[in-house]
């Protein structure tokens, strides 16, 4: 199935990565956002930077710090449909893929991959399909045979698992795969479900957050990673219940999920 949309781009719209390489850019996707968001990412940027310099510095606390501001800023913009993905998303993946190799979270390598694949690239190469995403979010219940919709998704999530677990589990030194695992297949289906543009995507945000939470709480427990990333997890938390309950935020708009399909 296919949302119902103009399928024809414009000369600016083919212009790959010329448009995200442009200061002008990144400033408009960081216009129109919902009061609740700018007060969020104030917060949340003082609370990261902050919470860096009251902790060890070192090398991989200050990368941590810039893949937090930058995903936490790219978090943000994506709940009020403005994809600040492009270099902004790439660098703090790839980032993100350091830490988490470092810290053992091998799992979690692949959920930041695939964010690249399904998230950063598609706006690094594709300018076009970032724009007017609020027009194109939709609820699966008003899709064309959504119980078969919610099924592929949930065997989607069960073999991702168990393929995620299965490589941590045996062909790798992970303390936590089962944690790892289950964090990284959720936020793998909330990736895939947010490329599609349907908003119960952030019902499995909410779920990945919480999950993360749990993981590198634990990871800092152990002694695998500094605290930043657990902190900045908490903050991820509270922009999915900004995206959950605050009325402004398009995701959720009624008048903006109920999209025609083409059978």
């Amino acid at each position: 199935m296919q949302n119902e949309q103009n399928l024809s781009s414009t000369p600016e719209e083919r212009i790959a990565l010329t448009s995200v390489l442009k200061p002008s850019w990144y400033i408009e996707q960081m216009k129109g956002w919902t009061r609740r968001s700018y007060i969020l990412l104030t917060i949340g940027l003082i609370i990261i930077i902050g919470s860096t310099f009251l902790s060890p510095i070192n090398p991989i606390s200050i990368v941590t710090m810039i893949a937090a501001v930058l995903g936490f800023t790219c978090t943000i913009s994506i709940t009020n449909t403005k994809p600040l993905n492009g270099i902004f998303g790439l660098v703090s993946a790839l980032i993100y893929i350091f830490v988490a190799f470092a810290a053992k979270n091998y799992s979690d390598i692949l959920l930041q991959v695939v964010f690249i694949v399904l998230l950063d690239l598609p706006v690094l190469l594709l300018p076009g399909w970032s724009k007017d995403v609020d027009k194109k979010v939709r609820q699966i219940k008003n899709t064309t045979n959504s119980k078969k919709t919610w099924a592929l998704f949930a065997l989607f999530f069960v073999v991702v698992l168990i393929a995620l677990y299965g490589f941590e589990a045996h062909f790798t030194d992970s303390p936590r795969p089962l944690v790892d695992a289950i964090t990284s297949t959720i936020g793998v289906t909330a990736a895939l479900m947010t490329t599609l543009r349907y908003s119960d995507t952030y019902y499995l945000w909410l779920l990945q957050s919480i999950m993360s939470v749990v993981l590198w709480g634990i990871t800092a427990l152990q002694g695998g990673a500094n605290w930043v990333l657990f902190i900045t997890y908490l903050l991820y938390l509270s922009n999915d219940l900004i995206a959950l309950f605050d009325k402004d935020v398009a995701w959720f708009k009624e008048n903006n999920s109920k999209v025609k399909e083409i059978k």
